[in-house]
């Protein structure tokens, strides 16, 4: 299996993060109004700072000599342990959802890879 994060064109990257991790993450679709709203509320937090990692061209299988990918990569370190209290659930087209071990043996989509060894640098955390 490969892990990937998509973006949804024209929307800045922290909102891309907080509506496909609700969608995919914890299936917010299917939430009620309240938990949705309590949810949101919750994310924004965890959303609020982030560390840009990378901006710009991707090795993407998809790219051609018309056409490439261009991502922006951002870490938001949970430093409260906020993210223990989502009770992950895959949702809209998510496979499967859940917190792994990171390592240099995951296998990621595309040059993913090298955005999470980016993130355990500024964290200082094994990789």
């Amino acid at each position: 299996k490969q892990w990937y994060q998509r973006r949804v064109r024209g929307d800045t990257v922290s909102l891309t993060l907080k509506k496909e991790f609700g969608e995919e993450a914890l299936n917010s679709i299917e939430m009620t109004e309240d938990k949705k709203n309590e949810v949101r509320k919750s994310l924004d937090e965890l959303f609020k700072l982030g560390t840009t990692l990378y901006k710009g061209y991707v090795d993407d299988p998809r790219n051609t000599d018309n056409a490439w990918m261009e991502t922006v990569a951002v870490n938001f370190h949970d430093n409260s342990d906020a993210f223990d209290s989502f009770k992950l659930n895959a949702g809209d087209d998510a496979g499967a959802v859940s917190w792994i071990a990171i390592s240099s043996s995951i296998n990621l989509y595309a040059n993913h890879k090298q955005f999470v060894e980016a993130a355990t640098v500024v964290n200082n955390a094994h990789w």
